[in-house]
């Protein structure tokens, strides 16, 4: 019993030993201040949450360009997440893991292994949410699997909707560069500036940083790229499903004289007669009254003149965009769940009609590319053509763009069958295939982070997609001992396609893409 009761006790020293090294203060010195971090339950990732890269943008400068950060005195604790910046619930499906929205939302998070001698390259992420929502301490982007396999990895906050992107005259005018809105995409750019300046004090490299994003966070990625004030300030890129080239689901990037038309109209809705009324209004209220307006997605990114001098495909278009490694793609069944759930499904009759609703006089056309000769192949072309116009077709254009550099492009097409949810499967559907944004607890090794029913594939999907992932980040080539192997689209047209068992095949439906890229620049149908 003695014996026993000495085992136990030994034990239990050790485990508390293990749980003082998981919470073993972590201290670095940036430019603002000192930051307390913390430790995983293994001890081997040191986390930093909370860490403001921005002045709080609220009061006088509410719609101004993210601030420097006011330097702190003695050592800041950086071991909870910082709030989220104001949203509303458009999406159903973003779960922050602060329990705080607010303005004052401009920080980030670091995941950097333990202490090395050499530094480690750097992987910055953006979230998704179409400009509306998002978080960067979703679950979901825990980035600790990126430091384990020797990568700093940040997620950054930026602000959303109303707050991050309303253009208006008056803030045209006391901007000093002639330019409104776009305050979303600036806070980006300060927070890769802020990588740059403050990274090497978690053993990152400055001069090997990798930009990513998935959909609005893609979409993001492509603007940065193209920006004259962000475009050289980076070394390698990652998208997944979206990109400013083309329209996107139907929209285009606004100009900014429409863009300060959206905000004027905004003034007028909430009744008062300057910028400073405005500015003087509470969130909630400036919040609420946009989505009457909007409908949650109207304040979005746009031609600037100032982040963005030009839309963004007339800059690749003019070869001025980054010349860099790119490693981008879609899933394979984008936004199909809303074909397949609609409550008329498209058949080998109808479609067709909805083709010459749609594109008029390219109608033949359009049918040659989607093609329906019987009602399964009409239900098909009909997903595939939801997913091409909403977010597919900008995404190809990208590649197909950034090809012309000559730089290396790695094309994937994520088509991992998904495990369904639990009310899907209360509907006795056990999966939606590849939906939008589906491939990010795969990236991220974050299966954890949903409640569905993995299966053992799932994880063999991850732990490739993974280090796919980490190979890039590190070396600009995603390949790697016991990958299949991944060829650089660039020379060879072939295509990634990530499952359980992985192949590179060649390109597809190019012509899906080029029959879209014809009415696009034909402008339109008659």
């Amino acid at each position: 019993m003695t014996n026993e009761c000495s085992r136990i006790t030994k034990l239990a020293a050790i485990a508390l030993a293990l749980a003082s090294i998981a919470a073993a203060a972590e201290i670095v010195k940036i430019d603002s201040g000192a930051l307390e971090g913390t430790l995983n339950s293994a001890g081997t990732v040191r986390i930093f949450r909370g860490v403001p890269f921005g002045a709080a943008p609220v009061g006088d400068l509410r719609w101004q360009a993210p601030q420097p950060v006011k330097a702190w005195t003695g050592v800041r604790k950086a071991q909870e997440f910082g709030p989220h910046c104001v949203q509303g619930n458009v999406f159903g499906d973003i779960y922050p893991r602060d329990k705080v929205m607010s303005e004052d939302c401009l920080n980030l998070t670091v995941w950097a292994p333990k202490h090395s001698a050499r530094p480690r390259p750097v992987y910055l992420w953006f979230y998704g949410g179409g400009f509306a929502a998002g978080a960067e301490d979703e679950p979901r982007y825990d980035a600790e699997s990126f430091a384990r396999r020797g990568i700093v990895a940040v997620n950054a906050n930026y602000r959303l909707g109303v707050f991050g992107f309303m253009a208006h005259p008056e803030l045209t005018k006391e901007s000093g560069h002639d330019a409104s809105g776009n305050y979303g995409l600036l806070d980006q750019l300060a927070a890769l500036e802020w990588v740059r300046r403050n990274i090497a004090a978690f053993g990152g490299d400055p001069q090997k940083i990798t930009i990513g994003g998935e959909s609005a966070g893609s979409l993001s990625v492509s603007a940065l790229m193209a920006s004259p004030l962000s475009r050289d300030l980076f070394q390698q890129a990652v998208g997944e499903s979206g990109a400013f080239l083309g329209a996107v689901g139907g929209r285009k990037m606004p100009s900014l004289a429409d863009m300060e038309k959206q905000g004027v109209a905004l003034q007028a809705a909430m009744g008062v007669k300057s910028l400073a009324e405005m500015r003087a209004k509470s969130s909630d209220e400036l919040l609420a009254a946009a989505s009457k307006i909007s409908h949650g997605f109207g304040f979005w990114p746009g031609v600037d003149g100032y982040f963005l001098p030009a839309d963004v495909e007339s800059i690749f278009a003019a070869g001025k965009q980054s010349k860099v490694p790119l490693l981008a793609g879609w899933n394979a069944d984008e936004v199909r769940g809303q074909v397949l759930m609609a409550k008329e499904k498209p058949n080998a009759k109808t479609f067709p009609e909805q083709l010459q609703k749609q594109f008029k006089d390219r109608a033949a056309d359009a049918l040659k590319a989607y093609q329906a000769s019987t009602d399964a192949e009409a239900l098909q072309s009909a997903g595939d053509l939801a997913s091409d116009m909403f977010i597919v077709y900008p995404t190809w254009k990208w590649i197909d763009m950034q090809v012309k550099t000559g730089e290396p492009v790695y094309r994937f097409e994520f088509d991992r069958p998904v495990p369904a949810n639990a009310a899907l499967l209360k509907m006795g559907i056990k999966t939606m295939g590849s939906p939008h944004a589906s491939e990010l607890e795969y990236v991220f090794d974050t299966q954890q982070s949903k409640k569905v029913e993995w299966q053992p594939g799932d994880q063999k999907t991850a732990t490739q997609m993974n280090e796919y992932w980490a190979n890039f980040i590190k070396t600009g080539n995603p390949n790697g001992a016991g990958l299949a192997k991944w060829p650089d689209f660039t020379k060879t047209h072939e295509v990634m396609h990530l499952n359980a068992e992985s192949k590179a095949l060649p390109e597809q439906h190019r012509d899906r893409y080029e029959f879209l890229e014809s009415v696009e620049e034909a402008g339109g149908t008659k």
